[in-house]
């Protein structure tokens, strides 16, 4: 299973290991508030609000290198626009390895 890397910063830092800190910290801010917020509008059945939760997580799990994971988060978030939720145990999968990660 695929599993979040850092590839992604450090091809984009060139070395720069304070741009690199810098986009790690704002990670390990902002992917937990998101999550949080995916879960409450997960359980509430507010598939909308969680699609576009998910959206916004997208653009972390790129940053983390996981390319198969952002193809299949895509997926979820247009399934969940249409009130569909069958992939949702691997997404929590995903989420999961990332919040391990950068825990």
């Amino acid at each position: 299973m695929e599993m979040p890397n850092l590839n992604y910063i450090k091809k984009l830092s060139d070395g720069d290991e304070a741009f690199e800190e810098s986009i790690i910290t704002v990670l390990k801010k902002e992917f937990p508030e998101e999550l949080e917020l995916f879960k409450k509008n997960f359980e509430l059945k507010n598939y909308e609000a969680a699609a576009n939760n998910v959206h916004k997580i997208k653009h972390k799990i790129s940053i983390l290198g996981m390319k198969k994971s952002l193809e299949y988060a895509s997926e979820f978030e247009n399934d969940l626009r249409k009130g569909e939720i069958q992939l949702s145990s691997e997404f929590f999968n995903i989420l999961n390895k990332i919040h391990v990660y950068l825990g």
